[in-house]
């Protein structure tokens, strides 16, 4: 196989994961993403499927968070 063959492949969707070029959402501007985005959060709270944190279930998730970390040089 010669160099330009392995290149070709590598183009076509091989084992890289690269596309040419991007495609649906990943190709909006991203102002137009944040939009869509806050559509769909408002259709959450309006239909009651979206979850908003209390102080004590943000605090509590905080302490779990911390209570497993080895010190506060640890990367996150």
């Amino acid at each position: 196989m010669s160099l330009q063959d392995s290149s070709n492949q590598r183009s076509e969707g091989g084992s890289t994961g690269q596309r040419k070029s991007q495609r649906g959402f990943a190709a909006m501007d991203p102002q137009r993403q944040r939009e869509i985005a806050s559509l769909g959060g408002r259709a959450a709270h309006q239909s009651g499927h979206a979850h908003e944190f209390t102080s004590e279930e943000a605090r509590a998730a905080g302490r779990k968070r911390h209570a497993h970390s080895d010190g506060p040089t640890q990367n996150r």
